[in-house]
């Protein structure tokens, strides 16, 4: 009888210590919205490369904060002149269907980036403004021709996140196939996503070997799921949910908060109602209140950390008669400054976004402007944010969120501010050219040359109203070894998880 209790007792012990193994195997990510695809070029979007970028499919090259452009697909890259850069892929690297990388994939991903069948993000937001050709080599050397010349093609490539040729070149995928350290399993709409670690990946083999994606749309309510253990990390939870120095982490977040004007439509065409815009919102009231300590006031579309950033602009003060004065002047030349102006809002787009969007509105009401909100969910958002807008004719400005974490204004400025670019609603040749100058240009030469085009945009144009440089907040089970940074805003790689 004792020898009986004593393997009872050794079988329960054996299925405890299984079940806390796997546990410990496993993390749960709580996110604000969902994913409206899982299309691995989508994934410059945040919320969509959180899960799939680095994750699921890799990119040539991998911006490591600290560490500079370090090598992912691509172990080498050499500038062979001429706006042409050699990439040496890494070998042995195979896709979770088994295929293996070589370079008709890497040709296949970059065609596909800027397909006409389909927008995708990424091209779109990257690669905008040159022609990109190719040469290959052999099958793990590619040689890659910008026209005209990118001297930050290598970074560029960081952003290309590569797909199998045997894809759809036609349309989004909705079973990404990628090299990376998870396959993706199961997206079950309105509930959770679900990834699980290879067995046959190329690099290291990670800790952690299945992630659950949920999503919860209240800042409170994914803060509380991790405190109670019902989830492991919560991206982007409010200011007031970020009550406990254990587990709450701020950061710099990459991200600037602006308004994008239609420059083309009255009263929005008049630069004194742009002007007028910037004046009459308070910015500084909003930090330390409904936005974190420690959020900057905005100047341009980059934060500080990137190159060119212009120092030397100073944020519009909040100064209601002056933006009074800009209106009356603006009617008095016969602009229908009274003219009713939508404006478009993003839900969940950043904690306390429709807070935010609401105190804006008002401030703009009081300056005698004639408001309308609408705070819609993303792919309403996203008719009106991209080319071809939806307008009616009606003067739009729609609320953005905007994130650079690649150290250069050439991931922004073209997509932004381009005549051609797919989210600006700009059209100056002047501009274009300034974009294009910048572009080509290394060095000091390139430095001074995006303060320039930062100060046109600014001073001379008032394309937008910038509003700020946000700080971000995201909770961290306290089992997990993992310290969120700038890069966590667009991408939540977890082979970097570890346990305590």
């Amino acid at each position: 009888m004792p020898l009986k209790i004593s393997r009872i007792s050794a079988t329960l012990l054996a299925t405890t210590i299984a079940g806390q193994v796997l546990a410990q195997e496993s993390v749960t990510v709580v996110l604000s919205e969902e994913l409206e695809n899982v299309e691995p070029c989508m994934a410059a979007k945040s919320n969509i490369g959180r899960v799939i970028l680095q994750n699921v499919s890799e990119t040539l090259t991998e911006l490591v904060p600290g560490a500079g452009l370090q090598p992912r697909l691509a172990t080498s890259w050499e500038d062979m002149g001429g706006g042409t850069w050699r990439f040496t892929l890494r070998d042995g690297v195979t896709f979770s269907d088994g295929t293996a990388l070589d370079a008709a994939d890497i040709v296949f991903s970059l065609e596909r980036n800027k397909s006409d069948k389909f927008v995708c993000e990424t091209g779109a937001k990257y690669y905008g403004g040159f022609e990109l050709t190719t040469d290959i080599v052999d099958d793990l050397t590619i040689d890659i021709t910008s026209d005209p010349a990118q001297p930050i093609l290598p970074l560029l490539m960081s952003t290309l996140a590569v797909l199998p040729s045997e894809s759809n070149p036609d349309a989004f995928v909705d079973q990404p196939v990628g090299t990376g350290p998870y396959t993706f399993d199961e997206y079950a709409r309105g509930q959770y996503i679900k990834l699980s670690a290879r067995d046959d990946y190329w690099g290291d083999a990670p800790t952690v070997q299945d992630a659950t994606y949920v999503f919860r749309s209240e800042s409170a309510v994914r803060a509380a799921m991790v405190e109670a253990g019902e989830a492991d990390i919560a991206p982007n939870i409010a200011l007031q949910d970020a009550t406990n120095p254990e587990t709450d982490y701020s950061y710099p977040n990459s991200e600037t908060v602006y308004m994008r004007i239609d420059n083309s439509t009255a009263p929005l065409d008049d630069v004194r109602v742009r002007q007028a815009l910037n004046y009459a919102v308070d910015r500084e009231a909003f930090i330390g209140t409904i936005l974190a300590d420690g959020t900057l006031q905005a100047t341009g579309m980059t934060p500080p950390s990137t190159i060119g950033y212009n120092h030397d602009l100073s944020p519009y003060p909040y100064d209601l008669d002056k933006s009074k004065e800009l209106l009356a002047a603006a009617a008095a030349d016969g602009v229908p400054v009274d003219a009713e102006i939508t404006l478009i809002g993003r839900l969940e787009n950043f904690a306390n976004v429709t807070e935010t969007m609401e105190a804006l509105t008002s401030m703009w009401q009081e300056a005698g402007l004639n408001i309308k909100l609408q705070m819609v969910e993303t792919a309403e958002w996203n008719e009106y944010y991209s080319k071809p807008f939806v307008t009616d004719g009606r003067p739009i400005m729609v609320e953005a969120m905007h994130d650079n974490a690649n150290g250069d204004p050439v991931f922004s400025m073209f997509n932004k501010y381009g005549s051609e670019g797919v989210q600006s609603g700009v059209a100056d040749p002047k501009l274009d050219e300034m974009i294009a100058t910048a572009t080509a240009a290394t060095g000091d030469e390139r430095q001074g040359l995006w303060e320039e085009t930062f100060a046109y945009v600014f001073n001379d144009i008032v394309a937008d109203v910038f509003l700020w440089h946000m700080v971000g907040f995201t909770r961290v089970n306290e089992r997990l070894d993992f310290e969120p940074s700038i890069k966590t805003n667009s991408e939540l790689q977890l082979s970097q998880i570890e346990f305590k």
